[in-house]
């Protein structure tokens, strides 16, 4: 029994659960331990909680980045980082699922501890908008507000999407990256 089939069985009883009705006994139970046992690997559930939401920020961080540092065109930046944002939120459901909907659980010194990273991923969204409006690929003026507008769509596709559905995770991040690429006027 390694940490990380800990955190991986603790990532699907927080998406399952909540963080708040999770249990220790329960994260136990999902990789057969003993309550006991579990305490000779993590401490707590809050640092459960913070080791996948650390996890989670920095697979997508990196997945992202590296679409971020390419020489090209930012509008083929975001299609590119959409498109693998939402894989990623697809392919790691579990993991991304904590993150999206349980960090409002973490205590206040490791929620300060938190807020740096996030706010490093979020940076990546922000400074490829720039470069865009920079460049004169796109008119906006607040892209701030641009890339929580992009997150809130993105992130809430999790609560939606089934493989099983009409569209692949692909083609909805295309769809998406059109419409905000290109809008609803004809």
């Amino acid at each position: 029994m390694t940490r990380d089939d800990i955190l991986d069985a603790a990532a699907q009883v927080f998406r399952q659960k909540g963080f708040h009705g999770a249990s220790m006994s329960a994260i136990a139970e999902a990789v057969n331990l003993q309550k006991a046992s579990l305490y000779h690997h993590v401490t707590s559930k809050q640092e459960i909680l913070l080791a996948l939401l650390d996890r989670a920020l920095s697979m997508l961080t990196d997945h992202i980045a590296a679409i971020a540092a390419q020489n090209i065109p930012a509008d083929q930046k975001l299609r590119q980082m959409i498109r693998a944002y939402l894989s990623a939120l697809a392919e790691n459901g579990d993991l991304t699922a904590v993150l999206l909907f349980e960090h409002r659980s973490l205590d206040k010194k490791s929620h300060a501890r938190h807020v740096p990273q996030r706010d490093k991923f979020e940076g990546l969204w922000r400074d490829v908008i720039n470069e865009g409006i920079q460049t004169k690929v796109f008119d906006l003026k607040d892209p701030g507000l641009a890339v929580r507008a992009l997150m809130g769509v993105m992130n809430w596709t999790l609560t939606w999407y089934s493989p099983e559905g009409g569209k692949t995770i692909e083609q909805i991040a295309d769809e998406y990256s059109d419409f905000v690429l290109k809008g609803m006027l004809k």
